[in-house]
């Protein structure tokens, strides 16, 4: 049975995507993982790996074509918030270090509150705070 997540993704500019998920909050993982051409992070309570590497060493490995994110959506990542604030934090960090924040902090469904943004190689995130106490049949 699987026991961790590692999301790899391709980067332009090292420095900048590591600079930009530090800014956001995220934590490094220290370790193998680290070098010239690759940074590893600790995204969340449960730990997933998120991997950032340079696009030419990425395409190496995946043997496939690196997606052009300026053209088209390859994945939309979800991170869960533990408040409106949270999800708030979120965007105005993003859009402060070198992301675009593509949906700004809103409602959705009467329970939902949530925001999307783009780090500076177009990937794209979306945070969402869910209130149990406003949920459907609750």
């Amino acid at each position: 049975m699987s026991q961790d997540l590692w999301l790899n993704l391709p980067v332009q500019d090292l420095a900048v995507s590591v600079s930009f998920f530090e800014q956001i909050g995220f934590e490094r993982n220290p370790g193998p993982g680290n070098s010239e051409r690759s940074a590893s992070f600790i995204v969340g309570g449960n730990r997933v790996v998120l991997m950032l590497f340079l696009r030419e060493q990425f395409a190496g490995f995946t043997s496939h074509a690196v997606s052009d994110t300026s053209a088209g959506s390859e994945v939309l990542f979800s991170l869960g918030a533990d408040s409106r604030e949270a999800v708030d934090r979120y965007a105005e960090r993003a859009a402060a270090v070198g992301g675009t924040v593509f949906a700004r902090p809103s409602e959705a469904n009467g329970f939902m509150y949530g925001c999307g943004f783009c780090d500076p190689d177009g990937h794209r995130w979306n945070v969402l705070f869910m209130d149990p106490a406003r949920m459907p049949g609750r």
